[in-house]
């Protein structure tokens, strides 16, 4: 293991989120890559880095140095990782009689309506973001990017990228909960 990656690491485990972001970026690409190779699929290879990193930062103690290089560790947790997200979203077999059921079944008056009255309480919430906070949510959720891409494509540095998805949401959340409490919960 470098040293930088073991100060990195040290600091990860103290709560650097700048250590995370650089440690990120080392690494990013090659589990990426790695992942692929296994996945075949791009939305997976992004979800393993992404659980990867999750991992690294709200697991204390994980890595132990005795037991080998950091780099072949990583990997490691990449590669189980990899294999658990294969295992979960393992596409569903149903025999024609079944898939055919369950397109058929009309959703129930009450399920529309509450799908209805939640996308108006997500759209009033949303026009609450600034602007920069909106274009970010749209196009990590609605167009899919990746965080890499939208950095890419704004031409600003991924950690802006994460902040601004990160303030967006606690925004979203806050004002979901004022819309909620004013207007009562829909279980009442």
């Amino acid at each position: 293991m470098s040293d930088r990656d073991l100060e990195l690491y040290d600091a990860i485990q103290q709560g650097d989120k700048h250590a995370l972001e650089e440690l990120y970026e080392k690494y990013e690409k090659l589990l990426y890559s790695f992942a692929f190779k296994m996945t075949k699929n791009n939305e997976l290879s992004e979800e393993v880095v992404q659980e990867v990193f999750i991992k690294i930062w709200t697991k204390k103690g994980i890595y132990q140095k005795k037991k080998g290089k950091f780099s072949s560790w990583i990997l490691t947790v990449a590669r189980n990782t990899a294999i658990d997200i294969i295992r979960k979203k393992k596409v569903q077999t149903y025999t024609l009689e079944e898939r055919d059921s369950l397109y058929s079944e009309e959703p129930l008056t009450e399920e529309l309506f509450e799908w209805k009255e939640d996308a108006e309480r997500v759209r009033e919430a949303m026009r609450k973001l600034n602007t920069n906070q909106l274009e970010v949510i749209h196009l990590f959720y609605f167009d899919a990017m990746s965080q890499q891409k939208i950095s890419e494509r704004l031409d600003i540095p991924l950690g802006t990228v994460k902040g601004r998805i990160r303030l967006a949401l606690n925004h979203l959340k806050k004002h979901l909960t004022t819309i909620d409490e004013k207007g009562g919960s829909r279980d009442e």
